[in-house]
């Protein structure tokens, strides 16, 4: 891939991509609701996610994880029903590093080969691979039965009676049983049992995490002694670090281009600093992206920690949350990008994930269309990543009770169910769209429109940001709570992009500063044509620092308008140069 490319990353929940039920049964284990494939991301259907601007798949919950399926017939140890969530379980709950999820074979037994095949198919389409890395918890009864010859399992060598020892793997509450705060015994016949005790994944150093606790994964130990004031003990290097590393390479050697990293900010920044380059050294390409949510680290876990890319959550889709539910003022946009002071390239944007609520649901905006504007911006304000979540460019709503993940706006990442936007778009196999209403196409067409622009316009790849909310305050007719607007620009193309939150059509007048003109080096003009590479349509607009530029933007909605700045000497002439 070009890199000037910008990156645009499709994440697909993989198990439920594919799976055709329309009427799943809340609850319904994987007999009655069914189970997407990996076979069902066939060469159209790639193709198909390609079409929509995309770089980069993120295919989510691909390690095998604890469940509630059996596969004993395939030599696969099952998890006791009270430590996994839902029928199908959490995919952030490893059982096996080594493994595929045996839910998304269609050949259990022949389920690596089977996701070889999906890299080489994504990789033909055009698509880079992107998978999870989950480095701070295991499933509780995490156990690899394809542990590959030279490595030692988690665990193998611990010596339980220390709380905490930098030779360990795990952390223990020694004398003490699990006791959790959680329906010990599910619906098997016996309790769960554990002795002693292992520390629950979000850092419950005690034997009764509650419900509200990842009480279904333990923690892994990087040698840091929470218990006694966090102290490290990094040297010599623990021994979790080096089976991460030969997790890191076992997976980067099956052609991999990508791991995004789950809560990495968990795990110490020296672990990453030393394991990262060491990836790296083997497989250059190969992207790191951390979900970190603690803005104070950003650059510790970018500079030291080497990450490539970071989740610009707290920040950017925090705030444009709420700008687009009417809670905040556009004027805060400004403040993200300044407060992160030069990074803004590295952040990764997004409006949704598999962990936020969907744009449609009750829970957010209740109306895709509301989100345009955000959409707009998150993906042409900079240079750096954009993520969207499978199901967004429809406008899925994610309103469904599926059974653990109940009715909560998010689109379960626990159960067996089938995502309804997605199956009327694949319609089985064909993506002809006949399934699809004609608002769920429209929501589609602005999608694929703003994404590909994204590569198509080196102002929005390459470009300079010049952040116009200054010099438009208090305007007579801008509304700063409720308009962005900004430029992007590229050796002789402009792009000035206007966005309305508002809920309905605005005349607005845009003041562009002397020193924007300066900046950017803009010849001034009153009539310069410009291409609105939304819609299509052309208009002509001023640049004059002393004079607005007037334009309409429809609700919900936004211009993105395109000059070529090589005008005819006559027309600058006449503004005054």
């Amino acid at each position: 891939m070009n890199e000037k490319n910008k990156i645009i990353i499709y994440q697909v929940f993989t198990r439920l991509f594919g799976n055709n039920n329309n009427h799943c049964s809340y609850n319904g284990d994987i007999g009655v609701n069914g189970c997407g494939k990996m076979a069902d991301f066939t060469a159209k259907a790639l193709g198909e996610i390609k079409k929509l601007g995309t770089t980069h798949i993120w295919y989510t919950g691909i390690i095998e994880h604890a469940t509630q399926t059996d596969y004993r017939r395939y030599n696969i140890q099952p998890d006791h029903p009270a430590i996994v969530k839902g029928k199908a379980g959490s995919p952030y709950a490893i059982k096996d590093y080594y493994d595929i999820d045996p839910d998304i074979a269609t050949d259990v037994p022949g389920r690596m080969r089977e996701f070889e095949n999906l890299v080489q198919r994504t990789h033909r389409a055009g698509l880079q691979v992107i998978i999870d890395f989950v480095p701070n918890h295991v499933a509780r009864q995490y156990r690899s039965d394809v542990q590959p010859d030279g490595t030692t399992d988690l665990g193998a060598n611990d010596d339980p009676s220390q709380p905490f020892s930098p030779y360990n793997n795990f952390y223990y509450i020694p004398q003490s049983e699990l006791h959790g705060l959680f329906d010990m015994k599910g619906s098997a016949a016996e309790p769960y049992r554990e002795f002693p005790a292992k520390a629950t994944g979000n850092n419950r150093f005690d034997a009764t995490p509650n419900i509200n606790d990842w009480y279904e994964t333990v923690k892994l130990n990087y040698g840091v002694d929470y218990q006694n004031g966090g102290t490290c003990h990094f040297s010599p290097t623990p021994d979790t670090w080096f089976k991460m590393l030969d997790i890191l390479l076992f997976w980067a050697s099956k052609k991999i281009d990508g791991f995004r990293c789950d809560m990495a900010e968990m795990v110490p920044v020296e672990f990453w600093e030393w394991v990262i380059p060491q990836v790296k050294a083997v497989y250059p390409h190969v992207l790191f992206i951390a979900e970190v949510y603690n803005p104070g680290e950003y650059r510790n876990y970018l500079f030291r920690g080497k990450f490539d890319y970071l989740y610009d959550k707290v920040g950017l889709y925090d705030t444009l949350r709420n700008v687009i539910c009417g809670n905040e003022s556009a004027t805060m946009i400004s403040r993200c990008w300044q407060n992160l002071n030069g990074i803004e390239k590295r952040m990764l944007n997004f409006l949704e994930n598999h962990d936020e609520q969907r744009i449609a649901s009750d829970f957010f905006a209740g109306d895709p269309r509301k989100a345009i504007p955000g959409l707009i911006i998150s993906a042409c304000m900079n240079t750096n990543p954009m993520m969207i979540y499978f199901g967004q460019e429809f406008g899925e709503m994610g309103m469904d009770s599926e059974g653990f993940s109940g009715r909560d706006g998010r689109t379960t990442i626990f159960d067996y169910w089938s995502v309804d936007t997605i199956r009327r778009w694949r319609n089985g196999g064909k993506f002809d769209g006949k399934m699809l209403s004609e608002e769920y196409k429209r929501i589609y067409e602005v999608y694929k429109k703003v994404l590909t622009l994204c590569n198509e316009e080196h102002a929005i790849t390459e470009g300079v940001f010049f952040d116009l909310m200054y010099a438009n305050q208090n305007g007579w007719k801008f509304n700063e709570h409720k308009q962005y607007v900004f430029l992007r620009k590229y050796k002789n193309e402009l792009l000035l992009i206007a966005v309305n939150f508002d809920h309905q059509l605005v005349d607005v007048a845009i003041n562009i500063p002397s020193h924007a003109f300066d900046f950017l080096q803009i010849p001034q003009s009153d009539a310069y044509k410009a291409t609105d590479l939304l819609s299509g349509l052309q208009e002509t607009i001023t640049l004059l620092p002393y004079k607005a530029t007037d334009l309409s933007i429809g609700a919900h909605s936004g211009k993105i308008l395109k000059v070529s700045l090589a005008q005819p000497e006559k027309e600058v002439n006449e503004a005054g140069h």
